[in-house]
């Protein structure tokens, strides 16, 4: 099977309650995950089998926290913003259905 990949542009990452980048990148691809500044520097990476990632309690359905080695990140993956009426970009739930699938946890 081929390895799950996966790229966001426009993701603001917050670790507590400070926001590191608004426009950062979420890259998986070659066993890893990383985290991206826009200029893309590299803010966390981890290999995805140590990667935990779910959705937050409370909260839009953009949204996805991540664990890294220890360190969790709240993710919000909006592709683009929708249209009145339509339903938000399935983005945070892909992340995480691709963390889970790399790491062998299943859906």
């Amino acid at each position: 099977m081929a390895e799950p990949e996966f790229t966001a542009t426009g993701v603001r990452i917050d670790r507590r309650l400070r926001s590191l980048t608004r426009a950062g990148r979420v890259r998986i691809g070659d066993g890893r995950l990383e985290l991206l500044t826009s200029q893309g520097c590299v803010i966390d990476s981890a290999p995805v089998s140590a990667v935990r990632a779910s959705r937050p309690w409370l909260g839009p359905g953009d949204r996805a926290r991540a664990d890294l080695g220890g360190t969790r990140y709240l993710l919000t993956l909006s592709d683009r913003d929708p249209a009145p009426g339509e339903p938000g970009p399935p983005a945070a739930r892909r992340f995480i259905e691709i963390v889970r699938e790399a790491a062998g946890r299943g859906g």
